[in-house]
């Protein structure tokens, strides 16, 4: 195992590693390859394979239009991180911009609650996971919960590299099962085999109960749950400062976001709703691991369980990753205790992962208090928190371009197509958003702790703004 003896900062990198060392002291290693693949899968996790299962019987079909609309808002911010990207690529983007073009408290709440946001996001994740595998043992949630926990805390001390392998094939394995599935459902459609072959038809979509049967409010209720599903889109821009090529790689990645969403959101809810009709699923289980069981295909079920796993643990790696970088981020610029800026031998921050992963354990406490709950208490939360980092990148990206139009800054050389509308919209979208998780009282509970969490960060920034008066993180300028 690679050694984790730390160095004592990143200010002096080996002349000779230049090249593959970037301005935060990060390694660049990883590649197109691993990078597109953690942009395909940070489209593929538990907020589709789990969450839809609610979704689904709150809207019914016309969850596939609530999904349509989410995706093109997910890409219009997409688009606006790219700008930011190309204009400065960065490690800890979100408060990076939020810090230059907001200003030093917009920075600060940013990056802890982006970090906030990835180990929220990585109890959620376990938590499904812990689930997943009661498909097949009868054990504790808790003690399932605690083992991945656990094993993911060592893949991500050892390198970026191997993050960025394991991301890889976790991301492979989801497309390669969303694709088989569709294939298999549209058999099914056209030849008519397995249990549901006789009554599979597309007429599903708007025959039973229509296809608004909970009218237009039921389809608004489900945005909470279809915003969770997109959370970590967004993850490509904590990777700029360990991409070996972010200028080329990076957009490349941002453009796939349509097809990603039209092929795994619509395209696999239409096929699964047109061979079983959405009546019959569960809130609670997987539609997809439903749906097979539903069409009499047992061993599918169980793939599609592994899948479902897999696709939670992905999420949870991508956490812990991201948890540590922003925490790093945040203290080299004086915005967190020092501690967290030493780095491994093989570049990854230690203390950073060390303390995220120690909180997520408190995943394991959920599971063991209230199993059957804990995933619906911690996913209004993380989608709260998730979408502020999405509000600062649309807000950053508006005042960029204002600034670069002036000739100010210079212009990003992949400017968002119909911005600022579009950056204006995907802000108004994520203001209804915000009023539907009000109106539900399920997910009510999120807006209830962030008033708490702003209050914490307020008194955190005055007290450290205080010790550190002239810090630049702290002045603006």
């Amino acid at each position: 195992m690679t050694s984790v003896k730390v160095d004592k900062g990143p200010e002096e990198p080996p002349a000779a590693a230049a090249d593959t060392t970037s301005a935060e002291g990060y390694r660049r290693a990883l590649g197109a390859r691993q990078i597109q693949m953690i942009a395909i899968g940070g489209a593929i996790g538990t907020g589709l394979f789990l969450g839809a299962g609610k979704a689904i019987s709150k809207a019914g079909p016309s969850l596939v239009l609530a999904y349509a609309i989410a995706g093109l808002v997910i890409f219009f911010i997409m688009r606006a991180l790219g700008e930011l990207l190309m204009y400065r690529p960065v490690a800890g983007s979100f408060s990076e911009y939020a810090r230059e073009f907001v200003g030093p408290f917009a920075g600060f709440v940013t990056g802890w609650t982006y970090w906030l946001f990835w180990v929220v996001t990585g109890i959620t994740e376990v938590t499904a996971a812990a689930q997943y595998m009661t498909f097949w043992f009868n054990i504790p949630q808790w003690v399932s919960a605690l083992i991945f926990t656990i094993i993911l805390y060592g893949v991500n001390l050892i390198s970026v590299k191997l993050f960025g392998e394991l991301e890889f094939w976790f991301s492979m394995v989801k497309v390669t099962a969303i694709v088989g599935m569709i294939l298999i459902c549209a058999g099914i459609l056209t030849l008519g085999f397995s249990d549901a072959g006789d009554t599979a038809s597309v007429t599903h979509l708007w025959a039973d109960g229509g296809f608004f049967p909970h009218g237009i409010k039921g389809t608004l209720m489900t945005l909470q749950i279809v915003m969770f599903a997109f959370l970590a889109v967004e993850l490509v821009g904590v990777t700029a400062g360990e991409s070996k090529d972010p200028k080329t790689v990076l957009p490349k990645a941002i453009n796939t976001v349509p097809w990603r969403i039209a092929v795994f959101y619509i395209g696999a809810l239409v096929m699964i709703l047109s061979v079983v009709p959405w009546t019959a699923f569960s809130p609670d289980v997987s539609p997809f691991v439903e749906a097979f069981q539903k069409m009499g295909l047992g061993l599918g079920a169980g793939i599609v369980n592994f899948v479902v796993l897999t696709a939670a643990l992905s999420s949870c790696n991508s956490g812990m990753y991201s948890t540590g970088r922003m925490l790093r981020d945040l203290a080299l610029n004086g915005q967190g205790p020092k501690v967290f800026t030493r780095l491994t031998r093989s570049g990854t921050p230690l203390v950073g992962t060390t303390v995220s992963a120690a909180l997520m354990l408190v995943g394991v406490w959920i599971n063991y208090q209230w199993p059957g709950d804990a995933f619906t208490y911690v996913v209004s939360f993380a989608t709260i928190s998730g979408m502020w980092a999405w509000i600062m990148i649309l807000i950053s990206q508006l005042r960029y371009r204002r600034l670069a139009d002036r000739g100010v800054l210079p212009q990003s050389s992949f400017r968002a197509p119909g911005a600022p509308y579009t950056s204006v919209f995907a802000l108004a979208f994520l203001g209804l958003v915000i009023v539907m998780m009000g109106i539900d009282k399920d997910a009510r509970i999120s807006l209830y702790c962030a008033p708490l969490w702003a209050l914490i960060l307020g008194v955190s920034y005055l007290v450290l703004k205080a010790r550190n008066p002239t810090n630049k993180a702290f002045t603006g300028r």
